[in-house]
């Protein structure tokens, strides 16, 4: 058997269809004024729950509307607020950096103050060897600025190493803290010579270097006592501060001290320096 075909109606013509059928039962609720009548009735159960979604969905649209817009305004002020923190990031590391050449230039100040006998020229570091230690860079000041191999070159607080190579707009700078570095320094509390060696390996353990041959006969030398450039040294001018005194104890002969010093620079952070003109010229070097 055949199945009788189904009738299918498109939904959009069933709606059309009621909605034409709501208006004219509106119109003839008006027009024959049945207020109180059955149509009045249906237009109620009709039309007031179809008003109520139509609101809905319109507050409904308008709210997310008006999110979407607020949502938009924030992205575009969270742009803008970035940007913003970017400039400011950006001012913020440049004053640092300011502030940081500042200290850098007020220490280098101080420190021309404390020995104010010597001329000098201010210097900047621009290379050194592989490492974390500064025990030998390169400066951009040279012949042309009056520096000459043998100079003294100050930082921090104190005493950084010699000039060992010079060019027209460069220095080669060996630090006291080099494995070959010798100095002869002073306890300045009891006037007791000794010897300072640069040695790496203590910088790695303990920030230090070395300090032998003291002859503390009255044991008089302390933990804390300044140790400066000896006036024996042919290279090294006169009273220029090494560091002070960390450890110290009595040599296997009885005659002499050593121990190690922590250091008025700090050789692994340097920027800039200043190399000290003036040479010391008493002949052959003694340390």
């Amino acid at each position: 058997m055949k199945r009788k075909p189904k009738l299918n109606f498109p939904a959009r013509y069933i709606l059309m269809g009621l909605t034409i059928l709501c208006l004219i039962s509106v119109y003839v609720s008006l027009t024959l004024n049945l207020s109180g009548g059955p149509l009045n009735t249906v237009a109620g159960y009709v039309f007031v729950p179809m008003q109520r979604g139509i609101n809905y969905v319109s507050t409904w649209i308008l709210d997310k509307t008006e999110h979407l817009k607020n949502l938009k305004d924030v992205m575009e002020e969270n742009k803008t607020l970035k940007v913003q923190v970017d400039e400011l990031t950006s001012e913020l590391n440049s004053i640092k950096l300011e502030q940081y050449e500042l200290d850098n230039l007020r220490e280098l100040l101080e420190l021309d103050k404390k020995y104010p006998s010597y001329e000098k020229v201010a210097a900047n570091v621009i290379g050194k060897d592989a490492g974390n230690w500064f025990s030998n860079f390169t400066i951009d000041r040279g012949t042309k600025d009056g520096v000459d191999v043998d100079m003294n070159v100050i930082a921090g607080s104190g005493l950084v190493g010699i000039v060992t190579d010079v060019g027209p707009n460069y220095a080669k700078v060996r630090s006291i803290i080099d494995d070959i570095s010798r100095v002869s320094g002073m306890v300045l509390t009891t006037s007791d010579r000794c010897i300072v060696h640069g040695d790496l390996k203590e910088m790695n353990a303990n920030q230090n270097i070395l300090l032998t041959d003291l002859k503390d006969s009255e044991d008089q030398a302390e933990l804390g006592d300044p140790v400066v450039t000896s006036n024996i040294s042919d290279k090294y001018l006169e009273g220029i501060l090494i560091g002070y005194i960390s450890t110290l104890e009595k040599d296997a002969n009885n005659l002499t001290k050593s121990g190690s010093i922590n250091l008025a620079v700090d050789f692994e952070h340097l920027d800039e320096v200043l190399v000290i003109l003036d040479k010391k010229e008493t002949g052959e070097e003694s340390k």
